[in-house]
């Protein structure tokens, strides 16, 4: 008996009704989970109306998951939830895989809706790699570290597949917490590839690290992505850090996920670098019509790194895909020597009386006050204006601030009108599990008039 199966890794860190929702939706036939997740699996298994054996695996065969995971193949004897000895489960005989097969189908975000499935190719996949090494001189004699959770695309291509491609050992780490683990691992297990998203480097650049660190640490390399990079915090790495150049980059998970990214040998500070050499990057503008160098518009890409496609979800796939041409929704520019930099996402611009802002300038004029430990602004609905901007932020640890002390702060360094109208404060931002700020959670609260009180 012969069976095609998809894998869909499903983190016991998303809340469970998102995992009883991708369930379904992915039409899941077995259910693979580690010992330690099995009362948690069990405990949703009456919202999930399909077919589903659920298995236990013992934790030596932790790293057999994972190429399981990551080939897209499953054969080994291994022993169900009830009890019941199943000898072998998978196909008997082992089917050869084309370049064009799914290899893996990772769910967005969500940041701007519910959660959509990319289904990603093997050369969608190999695309991605085989250009970065291309570009980056990496060889087996590097070290990786992982601590963020494989189920996030640029963690699993980036810092998972990449250094399985080239021969490279990978550090794995348990948890992010606590953070003095990770910089002790790296320092023990002498770590020359640094990969993160903005959250951690924002952590990295604040930490008192030991003389002895700085001094022995073989890192060559920090490289950051998942979400806009702060110039705050980019400033303060390159101050602690300044023979590491910090590299960033751009993709989501439709592109498998890399897009562009600074080289070792130009930076160029706040831009995502340049694209890919196999890749084409346009800005284009409401029409689809590219745009003169150095105007914003909508970053749209094209190349053999491009998703086939939305899972059950053709009409989402339509939308986003015209042409060969991937339209990410984010807005960007490139300036004359061909270096993209990201403006914010579309979805996230404020038009007041017609006028366009855009929230991520005003986050990092906010971010740069010392008593603020993150911000995000949204957009609110108002009868004169169309929208207003409103600020979400969220202060360090022991620090005060008042909305006059913070208006004071940003007179001077944004026009009146980009000024947020509204400001709260707030112990902790929403975020996903890789730290990213869920605006879409915040501007529907604050549309239904939940801060008003």
């Amino acid at each position: 008996v012969s069976y095609t199966l998809y894998m869909l890794y499903l983190p016991t860190e998303y809340p469970r009704r998102r995992i009883s929702w991708q369930s379904n939706c992915g039409s899941l036939l077995y259910v693979i989970a580690l010992s330690t997740s099995i009362l948690y699996m069990t405990e949703i298994i009456g919202s999930i109306y399909l077919s589903t054996l659920y298995v236990e695996l013992g934790r030596d065969n932790v790293m057999y998951a994972l190429t399981l995971f990551a080939t897209g193949l499953i054969g080994a004897a291994i022993r169900p939830l009830a009890g019941k000895t199943v000898d072998k489960l998978g196909p008997e005989k082992v089917l050869q895989a084309t370049l064009e097969d799914i290899a893996v189908i990772i769910y967005t975000s969500g940041t701007t809706g519910k959660p959509k499935g990319v289904m990603l190719s093997y050369k969608n996949v190999f695309s991605n790699i085989v250009n970065i090494a291309k570009l980056v001189s990496l060889s087996h004699k590097d070290r990786f570290i992982v601590y963020l959770p494989m189920f996030h695309t640029f963690t699993l291509t980036a810092t998972v597949l990449l250094p399985l491609y080239i021969g490279a050992p990978i550090v794995v780490i348990k948890s992010i917490f606590p953070f003095s683990n990770i910089l002790k691992q790296v320092l023990l297990k002498r770590v020359t590839i640094f990969m993160g998203v903005p959250e951690v480097y924002n952590a990295l650049s604040k930490a008192k690290l030991p003389w002895y660190f700085m001094w022995f640490n073989k890192l060559r390399a920090f490289v950051s992505g998942g979400a806009p990079l702060p110039e705050v915090t980019l400033k303060k790495m390159r101050e602690k850090f300044p023979k590491v150049p910090l590299l960033e980059g751009y993709g989501l998970s439709e592109a498998s996920p890399v897009v562009s990214f600074n080289r070792l040998e130009k930076q160029k500070p706040l831009s995502v670098g340049l694209p890919l050499p196999d890749y084409d990057v346009k800005i284009v503008n409401d029409e689809l019509i590219e745009v003169p160098t150095g105007e914003v518009g909508e970053i749209i890409v094209k190349g053999d790194n491009i998703m086939k496609g939305y899972y059950k979800n053709p009409e989402a796939t339509e939308q986003t895909i015209i042409n060969g041409w991937l339209l990410t929704g984010d807005l960007g520019y490139i300036d004359e020597e061909g270096f993209l930099y990201i403006v914010d996402r579309k979805k996230d611009l404020i038009i007041s009386k017609g006028i366009n802002i855009y929230p991520r300038e005003i986050e990092e004029e906010i971010a740069k006050h010392p008593a603020v430990e993150a911000v995000a602004i949204v957009g609110k609905k108002d009868e004169i204006h169309g929208e207003i901007p409103v600020a979400f932020i969220q202060l360090k640890e022991d620090e005060e601030l008042t909305v006059s002390e913070l208006k004071s702060f940003l007179k001077d360094k944004l026009a009146n009108y980009k000024i947020p109208k509204h400001f709260y404060f707030l112990e902790e931002l929403p975020k996903n599990a890789t730290g990213k700020v869920l605006k879409r959670v915040l501007r529907e609260k604050l549309n239904k008039g939940e801060f008003d009180s």
